[in-house]
C-alpha cells in the first residue's frame, strides 16, 4: 500500500479496502472553490488509481452540506478562479474545478456519494460523477448555475444527461430548480433514500460489498463500464475480449471458481 495523500480541507480514512473522503469546510458549506477541496479530491483519486489495495471510495460532507459548489461571494468579488480576463477565467476553470471532472471520470474503482445535505451547482455535479448516490431527508439537489447567470462550467451538463436522460436534464438545468430527496429518488438520481442516521452506514455496507469482490476484476469492470459510454459495440466487444482473457488467467478467478464449486468463501489476493 502506498502512502495516502495529506489533505487540508478533508479527511481520508481507510477501512479494509474502502476509502472515505469527508469534506471538512462546513464554515463555507463545503464549497469546492476558495478551499483546497479541489486538490484534496484530485490527490485522493490519483492515490487510489496507483494503489490497488483500495477498492471503493465513499465521498461525503461533514456538517450540514455535502457541497455548495462554487463560492458565490468569490463570484461577486471576482476572486479566486472567478477573477481576471475572460481568457484567464477560462484557464482558471481548466486548472481548477474541471480537474475534479477529469479525475472522477478516470477513477478506477466504484464511487458512492453519501449526500448528507445540500449538493448544489458543482456540488451536485460532483455527486453525479459518482457511480452511486445515496440520500436522506436532509438531501437537497440543484443544477442551479442558470440562476446565477452562468453555465455548468465543470461539465455538469455532460454528466447529468447521462444520468437522467436529455429531456429531464434539460428541464433541471434550464430551470435551476431545487430537488428534494423524494423526487431525486423518483428521477433515478438517488439509488436509495435512507434516514440521516443510516446514510453513512448504508454507504459503508454497499462499499464493503463491492470491495469484497476480486480487486482486479472490479477495476476492469469499472473501466469497462466507462468505455461502454463512448465505444461502438464492435470496438467495445473487442475490449471485453481482452479484459476477459486477462481475467481468466488471474489467480482470483481460479479462487472464485474453486470457492463456488466447493461452496466456501474465497480469499482474494488481487492477482
Amino acid at each position: 500500500m502506498s502512502t495516502a495523500p495529506t489533505l487540508t480541507d478533508a479527511t481520508l480514512t481507510l477501512n479494509q479496502a474502502v476509502a472515505t473522503l469527508s469534506f471538512n469546510r462546513d464554515d463555507v458549506r463545503n464549497a469546492l472553490t476558495g478551499t483546497t477541496l479541489i486538490d484534496d479530491i484530485c490527490n485522493t483519486v490519483e492515490w487510489i488509481n496507483r494503489d490497488n489495495s483500495v477498492s471503493c471510495l465513499i465521498i461525503t460532507g461533514n456538517g450540514k452540506a455535502f457541497s455548495s459548489g462554487g463560492n458565490v461571494k468569490e463570484m461577486r468579488d471576482g476572486e479566486g478562479i472567478f477573477g481576471g480576463t475572460p481568457a484567464e477565467i477560462a484557464e482558471n476553470y481548466r486548472r481548477g474545478i474541471q480537474r475534479i471532472s477529469l479525475a472522477m471520470h478516470s477513477i478506477e474503482i466504484p464511487t458512492i456519494a453519501a449526500i448528507n445535505g445540500a449538493a448544489i451547482g458543482a456540488g451536485f455535479d460532483l455527486s453525479c460523477m459518482c457511480d452511486i448516490r445515496l440520500g436522506s431527508e436532509h438531501t437537497l439537489l440543484g443544477e442551479t448555475f442558470i440562476n446565477l447567470g452562468i453555465i455548468p462550467g465543470d461539465g455538469g451538463a455532460w454528466f447529468l444527461q447521462r444520468l437522467v436522460g436529455y429531456q429531464r436534464a434539460a428541464e433541471l438545468t434550464f430551470s435551476g430548480r431545487l430537488i428534494k430527496a423524494e423526487e431525486a429518488k423518483e428521477l433515478g438520481i438517488l439509488l436509495e433514500l435512507v434516514s440521516a442516521d443510516e446514510l453513512l452506514p448504508r454507504a459503508q455496507e454497499l462499499a464493503a460489498n463491492f470491495a469484497s469482490k476480486p480487486p482486479q476484476a472490479l477495476r476492469m469492470t469499472k473501466r469497462l463500464m466507462k468505455s461502454a459510454q463512448r465505444l461502438e459495440l464492435a470496438d467495445f466487444l473487442d475490449l471485453c475480449s481482452s479484459y476477459q482473457a486477462s481475467c481468466h488467467h488471474s489467480g482470483d478467478h481460479q479462487r472464485a471458481v474453486n470457492s463456488f464449486l466447493d461452496k466456501t468463501s474465497p480469499e482474494f489476493q488481487g492477482n
